[in-house]
């Protein structure tokens, strides 16, 4: 390959006014995809973690937990706009309990700790230029949000999409938009630098940072593993979850049998022939609940020492143009995770949590649980599991959110349901119950209505 395709990325990349060392992120990776690297990470070369240190065993006293979480920021991811689900705007803006967004209840989550815990909790957003200006004018609702002298908000960047053949940026007329992608969440540690946000929080007197999905609302600010890192001295640390049957993908934490690091691996760079084992949760017991600490001062070093380039494993991933269009053109997205920062941070630690930090809305089956009265909503803000969540599957009439809202205008009840299978077009009433493995198969295409006040079972509406 020529140095063609590299030059007119960063060309493209220097027109549309992104900042250098994104620029110099992004040549980092193009390098490594130009010399054949895929990122891929092989079980021969790993083993799983064993004897992890588990939230639910640490002893903290009240004022360490005060003096923690009064030195941490709180980080949401929020570049997503829910395409997935048929959503135009930022997934955030979702209704997810009582008329409230993930916005409106991480907003209340923060404020509610300050207020406990007597600090200034800051929580800042990172925005995509999609997601920016809708998040900022629901976050109006807070005028208390902002701490002063910091921002609510910090811009990812974003680069060129690759053409699979040429690794030359595609071009399409269509909708030159879907032209750029996000370079994948491990941008966040060169948005937070490029944006001046690392050293204002530095100077501010910040130490330590909470990071998580907008779209996961378990991982509230939380001043007991805040201490725990404190009192650790470690550069990160990543939160694990104990897998369940039910657990079949998604990122993970090994180790390196060459050197005994602890590194990521994310499912793009797990063979194919492999998924199987690593998703066995008898070989590797924990996923990643893709939370995470760092500390700030830490970073600011590590990024120096590397010129400002956070040296994370590229992640290749291959795309169409158009993610809706499955016979558009393939393209590469060089990625990175931020995950992947456990690679790179020496005396970098892990911690075993519950579940309940783990409640990711992915889809309308994990919507439809939020919503439902298997979780409670606590004066803290809190989504509070009141037993072991069944297992949904709606099927593909409610995939999207304006089908979901329009056949599930009443929630059933699900505190007595093991599971419930949907198939086909149905159409929830009032007061539904389900009770164990509930089942509604209809193999038409005509509306189904669950009458109100009926009962959902292994039989079917009754």
């Amino acid at each position: 390959m020529s140095d063609r395709g590299l030059d007119l990325a960063v060309t493209k990349m220097r027109d549309a006014e992104i900042g250098d060392l994104a620029i110099a992120t992004f040549a980092r990776l193009y390098r490594e995809l130009e010399s054949g690297a895929t990122g891929l990470i092989r079980e021969a070369d790993v083993e799983p973690l064993r004897d992890i240190d588990r939230a639910q065993d640490l002893d903290v006293s009240d004022e360490a937990a005060r003096q923690a979480i009064g030195q941490t920021v709180v980080i949401k991811l929020n570049g997503g706009l829910g395409t997935s689900m048929g959503l135009a705007g930022p997934k955030s803006l979702l209704p997810v309990r009582d008329g409230l967004t993930f916005l409106d209840l991480i907003a209340r989550q923060v404020l509610a700790t300050r207020e406990r815990y007597g600090a200034s909790v800051p929580v800042v957003f990172m925005n995509s230029f999609r997601t920016r200006e809708d998040t900022l004018a629901t976050l109006e609702r807070y005028p208390d949000l902002a701490v002063d002298g910091l921002p609510l908000d910090f811009l990812q960047n974003r680069e060129p999409k690759l053409d699979a053949e040429t690794l030359e940026p595609i071009a399409w007329e269509k909708n030159p938009e879907l032209e750029w992608c996000p370079p994948g969440h491990g941008d966040l540690y060169t948005a937070l630098q490029t944006s001046g946000l690392l050293e204002t929080l530095i100077e501010r007197g910040y130490r330590y940072a909470s990071v998580s999905n907008a779209d996961n609302l378990g991982a509230v600010p939380d001043a007991q593993i805040a201490a725990w890192f404190a009192a650790s001295g470690a550069p990160y640390a990543a939160e694990l979850v104990a897998k369940s049957d039910a657990d079949v993908k998604g990122g993970q934490l090994v180790v390196r049998r060459s050197d005994g690091q602890i590194i990521q691996r994310e499912t793009a760079q797990t063979l194919p022939e492999e998924l199987d084992v690593a998703n066995d949760r008898q070989v590797h017991p924990y996923f990643h609940a893709n939370n995470l600490w760092f500390d700030l001062v830490q970073l600011r070093d590590l990024l120096a020492a590397n010129d400002g380039v956070m040296p994370l494993p590229l992640i290749r991933n291959l795309k169409t143009v158009d993610p809706g269009d499955k016979s558009s053109p393939k393209v590469v997205q060089l990625e990175t995770a931020m995950g992947a920062a456990v690679n790179v941070f020496p005396g970098a630690k892990v911690i075993e949590v519950e579940r309940a930090r783990f409640l990711p809305v992915k889809t309308t089956n994990d919507l439809l649980l939020l919503r439902s009265d298997v979780y409670d909503l606590t004066p803290q803000w809190h989504l509070v599991a009141r037993l072991p969540a069944p297992l949904v599957s709606l099927g593909d009439r409610f995939t999207l959110i304006g089908d979901f809202e329009t056949r599930i205008e009443h929630v059933p009840s699900l505190l007595e349901a093991d599971s419930l299978t949907v198939s086909g077009d149905w159409r929830f009433g009032d007061q539904v119950r389900v009770v164990g493995d509930g089942r509604l198969v209809a193999g038409d295409n005509e509306p189904h209505i669950v009458p109100p006040g009926s009962t959902v079972t292994a039989d079917g509406v009754s």
